[in-house]
C-alpha cells in the first residue's frame, strides 16, 4: 500500500477516489488514528487532517506524513516531540474563500439571533429575537493573512466597518489597531490567526472582558486561541452576546468523544453542553473549509503532493 488516508469524510473520500482511481494502492477512513486503534502504520505514507494523534513510535516507521490542511502547527508539534527529520507536508491554499465566508456566516447569524429564532419557531414566538443589521457595525479581524484578508473584503461588501490586528501590518487597505483598541471598538471579533506558541490563549477572559457589552466572538482559526471555559463565563455574565466556533481546544479528543456511541462526561464535553444551552451560540464541526469547490481543490492538491512525494521523497509544500 502506498498511502493510507485518515479523517476522510464522505465527500472528500469520493473526490479522492475519482482522482486517484487505480493509480495507487491506498485505503481511507473517516476516523482518526486513535479511533482506528492502529498499533502500526498501515502504509509507509499516511495522510491526516488535524484531529489524529500520531503515535510517537511511528516517527521511525514512516516515510512521510501529509496533512490535508493549510495549518501545520500539529506537524510542528509532532516534529518537536519526536526530534525526527521525517518529511512532513501540508496544503498551501485551497479554502481561503470558504473559511472567510463561514466566518461571516457565523457573524451575521449571531447578529440576527438565528439560533434562538430556530429554537422559538415551534411556538412562533418572536420575543427576544430582535437582532442587528451588519451595515455600519464594527468588525475586527485578528490575523489579517489570506483568510483574514478575504474576511475583510467580504465584510466591507456587506457594509461592516472593518479594522485589523496583526503583527505584520502589510495590507495597505486595512486600518490596523492594537488588540486592546480593536476589542474595545468591535461589535464583532473574528479570530483568523495561525497558531503559534506565542498566541496560544490570546483571547483570554481578561482581554475579552474589555469588549463592548453585547459583542460577538467568532473563531475559525484554532481552538487554542480562546478558552471555551472563558467564553462560557463571558456569555453567562452577559458580556458577550453570541459566540460562533468552528474550532475547539483539544479538538482531537473532543471530536472522538462526541462521535463515540458512549459519550463520556469530560470537562470539555461539559463545557460544550453549557455552550449549546446558550440561546445565541453556533458550533460547527471544524467545517468552515468544506465547500464543494474547496474539497475539489483540496483533493487535487493532496494527490499532487502524493505524486511528488513518491518521486522525490519530499513534498512540494513541506514543513
Amino acid at each position: 500500500m502506498n498511502i493510507y488516508f485518515y479523517e476522510a469524510f464522505e465527500e472528500e473520500a469520493e473526490t479522492l477516489r475519482s482522482i486517484l482511481r487505480d493509480e495507487l494502492a491506498y485505503d481511507l477512513t473517516g476516523k482518526t488514528i486513535q479511533e482506528m486503534g492502529h498499533n502500526q502504520p498501515p502504509a509507509p505514507l499516511i495522510s491526516i487532517r488535524t484531529q489524529s494523534k500520531i503515535p510517537i513510535e511511528w516517527a521511525d516507521k514512516l516515510d512521510g506524513i501529509l496533512s490535508r490542511s493549510t495549518g501545520y502547527d500539529h506537524l510542528i508539534a509532532y516534529r518537536k516531540q519526536t526530534q525526527s527529520v521525517l518529511p512532513l507536508g501540508y496544503l498551501e491554499e485551497y479554502s481561503t474563500r470558504a473559511v472567510a465566508e463561514h466566518a461571516i456566516l457565523l457573524a451575521i447569524s449571531l447578529l440576527r439571533k438565528l439560533p434562538r429564532q430556530i429554537r422559538q419557531f415551534p411556538t412562533f414566538n418572536r420575543d427576544g429575537l430582535t437582532g442587528s443589521e451588519c451595515l455600519g457595525k464594527n468588525l475586527l479581524v485578528v490575523g489579517v493573512g489570506r483568510i483574514g484578508g478575504e474576511t475583510v473584503r467580504i465584510a466591507r461588501g456587506l457594509g461592516f466597518e472593518v479594522k485589523g490586528v496583526d503583527i505584520v501590518p502589510n495590507k495597505s487597505d486595512v486600518a490596523y489597531v492594537s488588540k486592546q483598541e480593536g476589542i474595545a471598538w468591535a461589535d464583532v471579533i473574528v479570530c483568523a490567526m495561525n497558531l503559534t506558541d506565542e498566541n496560544r490563549g490570546y483571547f483570554s477572559y481578561e482581554l475579552l472582558k474589555t469588549a463592548k457589552k453585547g459583542c460577538i466572538f467568532v473563531n475559525i482559526a484554532r481552538g487554542e486561541h480562546a478558552s471555551m471555559e472563558g467564553l462560557t463565563r463571558l456569555l453567562r455574565e452577559g458580556r458577550l452576546d453570541g459566540v460562533g466556533l468552528d474550532v475547539f481546544e483539544d479538538e482531537g479528543n473532543l471530536a472522538t468523544g462526541l462521535r463515540s456511541e458512549v459519550t463520556t462526561s469530560t470537562p470539555a464535553t461539559r463545557i460544550i453542553t453549557d455552550l449549546l444551552a446558550h440561546p445565541n451560540v453556533l458550533l460547527t464541526p471544524h467545517n468552515a473549509f468544506n465547500s464543494r469547490e474547496a474539497v475539489q481543490r483540496k483533493a487535487a492538491m493532496s494527490v499532487e503532493q502524493i505524486r511528488y512525494f513518491l518521486r522525490h521523497r519530499d513534498f512540494i509544500w513541506h514543513v
